[in-house]
């Protein structure tokens, strides 16, 4: 076993240092000139100013560089000179030492392809092509357009397919392996969860700090269309709407609420959710957090329904010894799903320790230990941008 890990080490060492060597940044440090420690701390995780940057389509307002655009001498056409492209590319070597398998080679866990900025001043796209995830190829997951500062207010619409928790927690930005896994919980036979859809979003900014979110989706994620060309599966459609408040510049309390319908056959599935979510950034701390209350009346599709709860959440602590400028992050992750449908419980807890070889280079070492079925997972790895 020590010489698997060490072979593992060396090979980690190996990929890191000759990704280091890459000339490429990501498209919008590219763009800008500027470090990606401007938005992100550490890469994918987004600062406040990366939530205002992606918030404001991509732009930086008066900063717009001339470089960047054509002249086609038309002041109703921002025609970009390049397109914007960036990879992210991970992987990792795990050790499961409760499984027949216990040692795997998961690399690459995930390769994919994004591009986003300006179509004009107040128009914006973003997207990303799933290269490989798991071994698979996913194709799109985040497509949208978005407009912004629409009547000259501060009222924004996307359009478009995207995760239905991103006014939550972004689940494509956290720092662990292991996922939120409340979002992704799925009850009984229903589709239904906080993952991908294909919606509109409606957001808000009051002159009080506070954000207002409203989003309407199919319900049904981001599946194929039919015979007829029709994405979603029944004539119902889901809704999701978000308070935001900062209260100061280190605290924010939000909350939401969900509710949903869905037809399997001839029988429909009711679903609301709802609950609170929490920011507090005490550097070199900061702790997020997440609940969420499911209610079910019909999840198997039976003739006569059988109401089924679930509720849980998760709580993360960020450790940054240095604030954005740490060499070392830690992160603290717990899981806890508990439902009347045996198969959607969960528990789990994850320690996990990183370290920036380069601002776009981050190696990785996470332990997970399955509470619920007394399991432990151990993976080192890697995660670049450029």
């Amino acid at each position: 076993m020590k010489i698997v890990m060490r072979c593992a080490l060396a090979l980690i060492v190996l990929v890191v240092v000759s990704t280091d060597e890459s000339p490429g940044i990501p498209a919008f440090a590219r763009k800008y000139d500027m470090s990606c420690s401007t938005c992100h701390a550490p890469f994918p995780k987004l600062k406040p100013f990366g939530d205002e940057f992606a918030n404001n389509g991509y732009q930086l307002p008066g900063q717009e560089p001339p470089r960047a655009y054509r002249e086609t001498g038309d002041d109703q056409l921002m025609l970009l000179r390049e397109l914007p492209l960036a990879v992210r590319f991970e992987g990792y070597l795990t050790w499961l030492p409760d499984d027949p398998v216990n040692t795997d080679v998961q690399i690459p866990w995930v390769a994919k392809l994004l591009s986003g900025g300006a179509i004009s001043r107040n128009v914006s796209y973003y997207f990303y092509f799933l290269m490989n995830e798991q071994g698979e190829i996913v194709g799109m997951e985040d497509a949208f357009v978005m407009f912004h500062h629409l009547f000259g207010s501060d009222l924004s619409v996307t359009v478009g397919q995207f995760q239905k928790s991103d006014p939550l927690f972004k689940r494509e930005l956290r720092l662990t392996i292991e996922d939120y896994r409340i979002y992704s919980t799925a009850v009984g036979q229903s589709t239904v969860d906080l993952t991908y859809d294909r919606g509109i979003v409606l957001r808000y900014g009051l002159p009080t700090k506070t954000d207002v979110t409203l989003e309407i989706t199919n319900g049904n994620g981001i599946g194929p269309a039919d015979a007829q060309k029709r994405f979603d599966t029944d004539q119902y459609k889901d809704m999701l709407f978000r308070v935001n408040q900062e209260i100061n510049s280190s605290f924010r309390l939000g909350a939401f609420g969900y509710f949903g319908r869905e037809k399997q056959s001839d029988a429909v599935n009711a679903v609301w959710m709802a609950g609170p979510d929490l920011t507090l950034d005490l550097a070199p701390i900061q702790l997020n957090a997440q609940y969420v209350f499911r209610e079910d009346d019909r999840p198997l599709f039976t003739p006569r329904g059988a109401l089924k709860r679930t509720q849980g959440g998760f709580a993360e602590v960020i450790y940054a010894p240095d604030g954005d400028r740490s060499a070392w992050y830690g992160v603290l992750l717990y899981n806890r799903v508990s439902s009347d449908v045996p198969e959607a419980a969960y528990e789990s807890a994850t320690a996990s320790a990183d370290y920036m070889l380069a601002r776009n280079v981050r190696l990785v070492g996470e332990y997970t230990y399955d509470l619920q079925r007394k399991t432990n997972r151990l993976s080192t790895g890697f995660v670049v941008a450029f």
